[in-house]
């Protein structure tokens, strides 16, 4: 018969639970991998002030599909930041905006759709996070987005009055200087730049892993 010291018995759950710790920490990097396997699409917006690189959210998929789509498609090349308030936000995706359409009509140019809200809870208006512009309640009271209109919260408190009635759909990973640079721009009354401030978009497929390290992201 095999009888066990005291000692002993004390140290039976300071063992267990250093390997219940041992599995709890490798369950959680095993799920951390998971979710980090594949690739992401990441759009790279070029402009005369630098580059601003973008993340969309996969809690929006119609709003992030809709976008890769229209930018896959050049529908964005050539469009400008048509609207820039500073210490708010900068809008952009009006294809009135482009050289030789109807600059009368800028600020209510799409694509000739809308798209069904995507209010996610805890997708607030952060600073660096994008969202989808639209017509107001009075017009649109199921808070559809535009079909191309985005706009990007400069504002350094954020924008939070306008959580819960605009989809927000993604956020900057890079270049919010070049943002802060354009919402220093010169503007009319109406906010629209005196000067033109065009968007080229180009969307660049990457491992997760890799723009968890470049971006320094907690998980993607």
């Amino acid at each position: 018969m095999i009888f066990s010291s005291s000692k002993n018995m004390r140290s039976i759950p300071l063992f267990l639970t250093i390997i219940f710790c041992f599995l709890t920490i490798n369950s959680s990097f095993a799920q951390k991998k998971k979710k980090l396997k594949g690739k992401d699409e990441v759009v790279h917006i070029e402009t005369s002030f630098g580059e601003i690189v973008i993340l969309l959210f996969d809690e929006t998929p119609e709003h992030k599909k809709n976008f890769l789509r229209l930018a896959k498609d050049d529908f964005y090349n050539g469009t400008t930041f048509h609207r820039v308030l500073k210490g708010f936000m900068i809008q952009g995706g009006d294809p009135n905006t482009r050289t030789g359409n109807d600059s009368t009509r800028i600020g209510i140019g799409n694509p000739g759709y809308t798209i069904n809200s995507e209010i996610v809870e805890g997708l607030d208006h952060d600073y660096g996070m994008v969202g989808a512009a639209r017509q107001n309640d009075e017009i649109n009271p199921s808070k559809s987005s535009s079909g191309s209109q985005f706009y990007i919260v400069e504002a350094k408190e954020g924008a939070h009055h306008l959580d819960g009635n605009y989809t927000v759909f993604g956020y900057v990973v890079e270049g919010m200087d070049v943002i802060q640079k354009i919402a220093e721009s010169d503007i009319y009354d109406d906010g629209e730049p005196l000067e033109r401030i065009e968007i080229n978009i180009k969307v660049v497929k990457e491992k997760k892993r890799d723009l968890a390290k470049k971006y320094e992201l907690r998980i993607i």
